[in-house]
């Protein structure tokens, strides 16, 4: 099994693990929709019906603007709509639940799940957009 973490957003990130929870690929969220693409595909055809999946489910910030929501809902609806198009299953995590997990609930400060992950993969040069993304692919 390929277990695969999308923390979405501009400073989110996509973490892929082995089944030894060995790492495979740590990244930036892609900036555009065709390097989102590119990725979504190669994890597909990489890993075919080997992957589990887990997307953060996101929804607006207190404070945040409504142009800011706006795109950060598209954003995650993207994400949504590649997984679908290319047929790979996937299960949403609210980011409550996989950082209760961990013990590493945040409160919005994202030193706490970053210095969390750099327990757990201490070989990686973490940062915060991975750092999510590895905990919810763990």
């Amino acid at each position: 099994m390929i277990y695969v973490g999308i923390d979405p957003g501009k400073t989110g990130g996509i973490a892929i693990l082995d089944a030894q929870a060995r790492l495979l690929l740590a990244a930036p969220m892609p900036n555009t929709v065709v390097g989102l693409g590119t990725t979504m595909r190669l994890m597909k055809f990489t890993h075919q019906d080997n992957l589990r999946v887990t997307l953060e489910y996101v929804r607006s910030m207190p404070g945040q603007g409504h142009v800011g929501a706006f795109t950060f809902g598209r954003g995650f609806g993207n994400l949504e709509g590649m997984l679908e198009v290319l047929g790979i299953r996937y299960s949403t995590v609210v980011p409550r639940l996989w950082q209760a997990r961990f013990n590493c609930l945040t409160g919005g400060d994202k030193n706490i799940s970053k210095a969390r992950a750099q327990r757990m993969f201490p070989d990686i040069k973490m940062t915060h957009a991975i750092a999510d993304a590895l905990l919810i692919a763990e």
